[in-house]
């Protein structure tokens, strides 16, 4: 069931969303009717989140039976003794999924308010706590250990420090509050700890701060399984071309037991320090991280030795991976988007750059596997149907595990082709209601199968380079 509102979006980009969505290909095959069903269904979907917490085992360290019982235990802590169960995907062996319960319904509101923003109102929706940093405005008359109704300014219109909100706020849940109003707007720039402690959310998930950090990395399902259909092997060489934060980085490392190497790129030097923190976290030596632009790093002569620095010289690599930047229009909860039309469609042109540079640092044999967590035909379908044309040496694969939905209609791409892609797509699974007796009652392939369905919007494609360029 719908709780919150559907994605608010400028008039321009939900008409440009809605016209790749219901593209001729598309309404001749399922009908207007149905297609502007779909459209709508994801909107509203959007704007909740996934029904599952994936995590992801590093299992270079510990086997997933041993971090699934570590979990079990700190669930039932976080949990005050709740028995929610932790499923081991069946066909991703090192991931785990955890049911969110939710919408909570009868929670009740409380006098002492905080409004939080957006993002971290979106944050809270997966489990976390509020950060200081996070709180837009409080009641005046809030202290340490009130209980505290949580809102977020989805539009962005409250005022910092405001001591009242009568704006469009979306109810979050309660917590303690663990600092004074006068604390969290004190100036003080350093205060970025946790304002208030979330105790009764709308949409209960685990919250994953410092828990089991060595052993865990928080991931949605379709990230995890990206890294899967690269199917890297020992003592290969991989690229991970737009690599930040790094999960895909250390699960690359992670399946190939850390055997060979693992190059990644970022353009943005403290993410690329996260990379490398991530990887000594996560006991991996494979990893090597550089600040580099990623539509740089081909190079055509032998004059400089790098050692193993980029630029690269062409067909250096066996596999890359190319999770490009995009709109991030399928990323959830997101219940409202400030991008303009411009800022959305502005990010094809950069992954034609990234892709073609790709293409030429790959091996003849090599597999290149390009993904976006963005719901655009533009980035996805299109981009798939332009590489195929401007590339004949690439040929388009089937994928294992094939877990997502097939490839969107509208880019002209034939049917065959369509079924070689995956695209996640929250909108094919109705609004969901979970609480504690429908998990009692539910069949493990059921919820397997509700998790694969009901999580981000997300696009891959994997290409083989049948020759050399």
């Amino acid at each position: 069931m719908s709780v919150f509102p559907k994605i608010s979006l400028r008039l321009e980009v939900e008409k440009y969303l809605k016209e790749g969505f219901l593209n001729k290909e598309v309404i001749s095959a399922l009908g207007k009717q149905e297609a502007e069903r779909k459209f709508e269904a994801l909107l509203n979907h959007l704007s909740h989140p996934p029904s599952f917490t994936t995590v992801r085992v590093n299992t270079h360290l510990a086997s997933v039976q041993q971090v699934k019982d570590l979990l079990f235990h700190e669930l039932q802590k976080q949990f005050n003794g709740l028995s929610v169960p932790i499923l081991q995907h069946p066909d991703l062996q090192d991931v785990l999924l955890i049911p969110v319960i939710g919408p909570r319904k009868n929670i009740k509101r409380q006098r002492c308010e905080a409004i939080v923003g957006a993002q971290c109102g979106n944050a809270v929706l997966r489990g976390a706590h509020v950060y200081v940093p996070g709180i837009v405005s409080t009641s005046k008359f809030m202290k340490a250990g009130d209980v505290t109704s949580v809102y977020s300014d989805i539009k962005g219109k409250c005022k910092k420090g405001a001591k009242e909100f009568d704006g469009t706020k979306v109810f979050l849940g309660n917590g303690i509050s663990e600092l004074s109003r006068k604390e969290i707007f004190s100036g003080v720039p350093e205060l970025k700890g946790r304002g208030i402690r979330m105790t009764e959310p709308v949409y209960l998930s685990p919250s994953f701060d410092n828990v089991l950090p060595r052993y865990l990395f928080l991931q949605n399902l379709p990230s995890a399984v990206v890294t899967h259909v690269l199917d890297p092997q020992p003592g290969e060489k991989i690229l991970d071309l737009c690599a930040a934060p790094g999960g895909k980085t250390t699960h690359i490392a992670a399946l190939m037991r850390d055997q060979g190497e693992v190059i990644a790129l970022d353009k943005i030097s403290n993410k690329v320090e996260k990379i490398k923190q991530n990887a000594l976290l996560l006991g991996l030596n494979s990893i090597k991280a550089f600040c580099f632009d990623g539509t740089k790093a081909l190079k055509f002569d032998m004059v400089e030795k790098a050692e193993g620095n980029p630029p690269f010289l062409p067909e250096s690599f066996d596999r890359i991976l190319l999770d490009a930047p995009c709109s991030g229009m399928g990323q959830r909860p997101n219940m409202a988007c400030s991008w303009t039309l411009k800022e959305v469609t502005s990010y094809q042109p950069l992954q034609r750059k990234l892709f073609t540079v790709a293409v030429q640092l790959l091996k003849p044999g090599g597999v290149l596997v390009y993904s976006t967590c963005t719901i655009t035909l533009a980035e996805n379908e299109e981009q798939v149907a332009w590489a195929l044309r401007t590339f004949p040496c690439l040929q388009l694969q089937p994928q294992d595990p094939q877990i997502g939905g097939e490839g969107m209609m509208g880019a002209g791409l034939s049917f065959e082709q369509l079924k070689q892609l995956q695209r996640f797509d929250p909108s094919v699974v109705p609004s969901w209601d979970t609480d504690i007796d429908s998990l009692r009652d539910a069949r493990i392939e059921d919820m397997i199968g509700l998790a694969n369905k009901d999580c981000i919007g997300f696009f891959i494609a994997k290409f083989i380079k049948r020759k050399s360029t």
